[in-house]
């Protein structure tokens, strides 16, 4: 079995399966493991992040039609960018936009790349998008969950099976199929077929690795011109110019 050595955000470190063939897969299934977190790197370039990871997390009372929207918006905005960017389902209520990122990148960097393209698309679509990190602040719209590039964070990987009713798949989807997809039609018993009948959509170009320096340029110019960092999530140390890590209802009000 091969594994690799990871460290959690204060330290800790522990042995994580690096995946080589089909007979890793059973292993782990074996163990009860029905899908799979993937980190963002390769276990032989871990100061290499590989992917750019946009979640798109609908707060509640926002529908799944609405969420492939700021889908859509993402790549969009992204290919305004000269990003390509690749769909996939979440196997919950979000979708997942992956970027195959050239290795020149730590995730810091990555993940200032995810809140740069999170505060682009709040601001050009506030009342669809939202960039805030605490709950209280987003109302009825999709979060950008740009902390999903923070260091040692992994995500739901993709052809995984989520463990709930119905063994709804995180599917890869070509960008056409997105307006006909609802989440409870990707599962365990659909998924195989749809696979030998179109393979895979994030073979061969949507594998192109690509450039975030544009997104990297607009983080800059966001902190050039007096915006913070955003909050990082509690497990993390507190990060150079991060604002206080408190949510607004709870601040100390100025007397």
């Amino acid at each position: 079995v091969h594994t690799t050595e990871v460290a959690t955000p204060n330290g800790t470190k522990s042995d994580a399966l690096v995946v080589q063939d089909m007979a890793h897969v059973v292993w782990a299934v074996n163990l009860g493991c029905l899908g799979f977190h993937v980190w963002p790197f390769h276990a032989a370039t871990p100061e290499h992040t590989d992917e750019l990871r946009v979640d798109l997390d609908p707060s509640p009372g926002v529908g799944y039609h609405e969420v492939k929207q700021a889908a859509r918006l993402a790549r969009d905005l992204l290919g305004e960018l000269g990003i390509r960017a690749n769909v996939k389902t979440s196997g919950s209520r979000g979708l997942h936009i992956y970027v195959p990122l050239q290795p020149r990148w730590d995730s810091y960097q990555v993940r200032a790349a995810a809140v740069a393209l999170a505060r682009l698309l709040e601001k050009r679509h506030p009342d669809l998008i939202t960039a805030q990190w605490w709950k209280e602040e987003r109302g009825r719209r999709v979060f950008v969950d740009y902390n999903q590039n923070a260091p040692h964070k992994t995500v739901f990987g993709a052809w995984c099976v989520r463990p709930r009713v119905g063994g709804q798949v995180s599917t890869p989807l070509a960008w056409d199929e997105l307006d006909d997809v609802e989440p409870d039609d990707l599962t365990i018993a659909t998924v195989p077929a749809l696979v030998a009948a179109r393979g895979n959509p994030w073979s061969g170009p949507a594998r192109e690795p690509q450039s975030i320096e544009p997104l990297l340029e607009q983080y800059d110019r966001d902190l050039a011109s007096g915006m913070m960092d955003a909050p990082w999530p509690p497990v993390y140390p507190k990060m150079p110019n991060e604002p206080p890590r408190v949510a607004p209802s709870r601040a100390k009000k100025p007397r």
